[in-house]
């Protein structure tokens, strides 16, 4: 926590208003719209609920085809569900790990059905070719949804992610950069839109004095309590950045004799938020040091398997060449948290040592 958290949240309970709705709602959105200059934006209950609204408001429905990165976690992918639209995987590139702007391009110029929408993942913290890929969906007409669930503070060209393209969306799960418990965040430079999404996170309900809805809505506005949380939260975001990038920094020195890692890169003109540090190795077996990791019980994972290879998408249609199966087969990713410190990343780098070829 920051500090202030807990003093916001005394506020909250004296006003009395533990609602989805109240001041710390309105203030939450207010910081948010500071640091990232998004121009709207609205308190939801979750990432993913955030991505359901904006493929809603946008039109997207049964049988349309939405675009979205492999390599990423679920939540990216589940509301294209709930919208009985159709997941297409594209594949990403080892310039960024994230979405490849080349497969995205020869995708569009070859398909017959336009797709709807894309959904972009800044994977890790880390920026996508964010502009590349804006410029292609504008060129062929394509809604683009960027999902920085994980990369809040992170910055392309000196502009935060979530802010290319027609809407944006942030997390704040309690693993994120920062946490509000569970919740997320809706960012668009479209008025209409953040007000249509906001009258269905609302359960659709009509201006009438009585409950009239001639359209259904859903349960998702975020509760003052925790939007008091984002608000302590967002007072100390530029220092966790700073931190996790610090973390980055001490393991990339402590394996430094370790000369056959790759670390996930960093874009040019491009800062991440480092929020997890990852690295392949292709010579190493991941689990043999995960799990001697998890016998001094330190936690480790590998990274992300790509949507493609899931059992419940094996049936969907994918544009892939590789990259993101060879990153999950030899990727790892590392303890980050920010009460981390460089003796904590040496200890580590010590036990991983005996499984690298250092």
């Amino acid at each position: 926590m920051g500090g202030k958290e807990l003093a916001y949240i005394q506020e909250v309970f004296q006003s009395n208003y533990i609602a989805p709705l109240g001041d710390y709602v309105d203030a939450f959105e207010e910081s948010i719209k500071r640091y990232t200059k998004a121009q709207y934006a609205l308190a939801l209950s979750s990432g993913t609920a955030a991505i359901h609204l904006a493929l809603r408001v946008l039109g997207i429905g049964q049988g349309d085809d939405v675009l979205a990165s492999t390599f990423t976690f679920i939540g990216s992918i589940n509301a294209i569900l709930y919208q009985g639209a159709n997941p297409i995987f594209i594949d990403s590139d080892e310039a960024s790990w994230n979405l490849s702007p080349v497969l995205l391009e020869t995708y569009l110029k070859a398909c017959k059905k336009r797709p709807k929408a894309l959904i972009v993942t800044h994977l890790y913290g880390q920026c996508a070719d964010i502009e590349s890929i804006a410029k292609l969906c504008q060129a062929y007409g394509v809604f683009l949804i960027e999902d920085a669930a994980e990369s809040l503070g992170a910055i392309y060209q000196d502009r935060q992610t979530g802010t290319f393209g027609d809407f944006g969306v942030y997390s704040f799960n309690g693993n994120k950069i920062i946490t509000t418990s569970g919740g997320g965040m809706l960012v668009s430079a479209n008025q209409a839109w953040i007000e249509k999404a906001k009258f269905y996170s609302t359960q659709a309900r009509e201006k009438t004095l009585h409950y009239e809805h001639e359209e259904y809505g859903y349960n998702y506005r975020m509760s003052n309590v925790l939007a008091a949380i984002g608000v302590g939260q967002m007072e100390i975001l530029d220092a966790r950045i700073a931190q996790k990038r610090q973390i980055f920094q001490w393991y990339q020195t402590h394996l430094s004799n370790c000369q056959e890692i790759t670390w996930m890169p960093e874009l040019p003109h491009t800062k991440g938020n480092r929020w997890l540090s990852t690295f392949t190795c292709k010579s190493m077996n991941i689990y043999s040091i995960i799990e001697a990791l998890e016998k001094v019980n330190i936690e480790s994972r590998p990274l992300w398997k790509p949507m493609h290879l899931q059992p419940c998408f094996k049936h969907a249609k994918r544009f892939v060449d590789g990259t993101s199966e060879a990153l999950f087969h030899t990727g790892l990713c590392l303890p980050s948290s920010t009460t981390m410190l460089e003796e904590d990343v040496a200890r580590v780098c010590e036990i991983m040592k005996a499984y690298l070829p250092c």
